[in-house]
């Protein structure tokens, strides 16, 4: 479990400044991480900064909009989390952290990304779900070392054609998002291992038989009359996944067919006949 050091926070409100304590951190941890996750943090406090060699940062699950300049003195920071904070702008001191290799951004207000996150050229995973994305950055593009990127739970209509160039690129999260049409980029991309457009609008999927790498797609709960096509040992997750290689059509019309017709009001059943009476 390592050296978890967790901070006890207490503000101390004053006429123009809130001071602000913590706890139990006063020295480098021995395994070189600090973890302040759900610390009710609302200032980073500084201090940290002073643990040069820090390689673990967790601010998860805070209450932060703002980051000091001083983090940037953490330059052999390999992990930073920030999820579930209230940034509407990514601090641009992350920017400066060059040795990162995972950021999580997920659950803030973003709705952008600062063109200098070109800079984390180390970045092999960055989480980004459930922003205020409504398209995905292209800064993203240049992270040429990215192999996850979890995007899913924004408004995310169309995918950028630079994604292609992402040849390190092997998971992409997009559930939750507004395609109404699968990712045409997606189908450039023979080394995805896989493709979650679970929750999304997609009516219909083309062939993905072609990436040869694909390993998982996940493409549940889109009103799709056909499954995506996949090579042999692909594992698929969704309606009519259960057949291979993929359902046959006559099979999804009369479900859909069925579905429709089970939508539809149904008239009343005319009354039984009365028995004859003996008069």
């Amino acid at each position: 479990m390592g050296n978890t050091i967790r901070a006890l926070v207490a503000f101390i409100p004053a006429d123009r400044c809130q001071n602000y304590v913590v706890r139990d951190l006063r020295e480098m941890p021995l395994d070189k991480m600090v973890d302040l996750s759900g610390s009710q943090l609302r200032r980073f406090p500084v201090h940290v900064c002073s643990f040069r060699e820090l390689v673990k940062l967790y601010l998860s699950n805070n209450h932060l909009n703002s980051l000091p300049l001083e983090l940037g003195q953490l330059q052999n920071l390999q992990i930073l989390a920030l999820d579930f904070n209230n940034f509407k702008a990514l601090p641009q001191v992350v920017c400066t952290l060059k040795q990162l290799c995972i950021l999580y951004l997920g659950n803030n207000k973003l709705c952008d990304l600062p063109s200098e996150l070109n800079l984390l050229q180390n970045l092999r995973t960055l989480w980004i779900e459930a922003n205020c994305l409504t398209q995905l950055p292209d800064v993203v593009c240049e992270l040429s070392l990215l192999k996850t990127l979890h995007a899913g739970s924004n408004a995310l209509r169309l995918l950028p054609g630079q994604l292609r160039h992402l040849q390190e690129l092997r998971t992409i999260w997009l559930s939750g998002n507004r395609l109404t049409d699968f990712p045409a980029v997606l189908l450039h991309m023979p080394f995805l291992e896989v493709i979650d457009v679970d929750r999304n609008s997609i009516h219909y999927f083309p062939s993905l038989a072609h990436l040869s790498s694909l390993k998982l797609v996940i493409y549940d709960h889109n009103p799709c009359r056909n499954a995506p096509k996949v090579a042999k040992g692909v594992r698929r997750v969704g309606r009519w996944a259960e057949e291979t290689p993929e359902p046959d059509p006559r099979k999804a019309r009369r479900y859909a067919l069925v579905r429709e017709e089970s939508q539809e009001p149904q008239a009343p059943a005319p009354p039984l006949p009365l028995p004859p009476t003996n008069s």
